[in-house]
C-alpha cells in the first residue's frame, strides 16, 4: 500500500522557512542505477518561469551534487524530528564511502524513477530548470563571499519544476 497521497504544490501548507531552515531536507538523486542523498538547509519555493520551483544549492565537493548533474530529476524529502540523528549522519558522511543510506535504515522508494524515502512526511520530485555556479562578482554583500565562501567552494544553484509532492497519510 502507498503510504503517501499526492497534493498540489499550493496545497502544501507548510512554512518553507521550518521545512528547510529548521527541519532540514534530503536531496536525493540517482545516477548509473546508484542512490545517493544529502541534508541540506539552504534553499527555497516560489515561481520561476511560471512554473511552480524550489531552489537548492549544493557545493562542487558533494558527491549527491554529481547525480543531480547527470539526472533530470531529484527530490526532496522532509522529516519529523525523531530523524534529526539520521539527518545529521548523512550530511557529514559521503556516499563515495560507504552505502550510508543503508547504514541509517532509510527505504528508497521511486516516482516516476526519480528516487525519495518512505519515512518522510513529504517527498517533492523536481524536474531540473536551471543551473549555474555562484559568481563572486555576483555578490552585492561582500561580507557574505567572506563568511561562506572561504575556500572558493561556489554552490552550484539549481531551479527545478515541482513535477509531484507527495504527503505520508494520516
Amino acid at each position: 500500500m502507498n503510504k503517501f497521497k499526492e497534493i498540489k504544490p499550493e496545497e502544501l501548507n507548510k512554512s518553507t522557512f521550518q521545512l528547510i531552515g529548521k527541519d532540514w531536507m534530503l536531496i536525493t538523486a540517482e545516477k548509473d542505477n546508484k542512490v545517493n542523498t544529502m541534508t541540506a538547509s539552504w534553499g527555497g519555493f516560489g515561481i520561476m518561469f511560471a512554473k511552480n520551483v524550489v531552489y537548492i544549492g549544493i557545493r562542487p565537493q558533494r558527491y549527491t551534487k554529481e547525480f543531480v548533474d547527470n539526472s533530470d530529476t531529484f527530490s526532496l524529502t522532509f522529516f519529523d524530528e525523531t530523524f534529526r540523528k539520521k539527518l545529521s549522519y548523512l550530511g557529514t558522511v559521503s556516499g563515495r564511502d560507504e552505502d550510508k543510506i543503508s547504514k541509517v535504515n532509510l527505504t528508497i522508494q521511486h516516482e516516476n524513477n526519480t528516487p525519495y524515502f518512505e519515512e518522510g512526511n513529504i517527498a517533492i520530485i523536481c524536474k531540473k530548470l536551471y543551473a549555474q555556479d555562484f559568481d563572486p562578482k555576483c555578490f552585492t554583500v561582500g561580507e557574505l563571499d567572506e563568511k561562506w565562501y572561504p575556500k572558493k567552494d561556489y554552490h552550484t544553484f539549481y531551479i527545478a519544476e515541482i513535477e509531484k509532492v507527495l504527503i505520508k497519510n494520516s
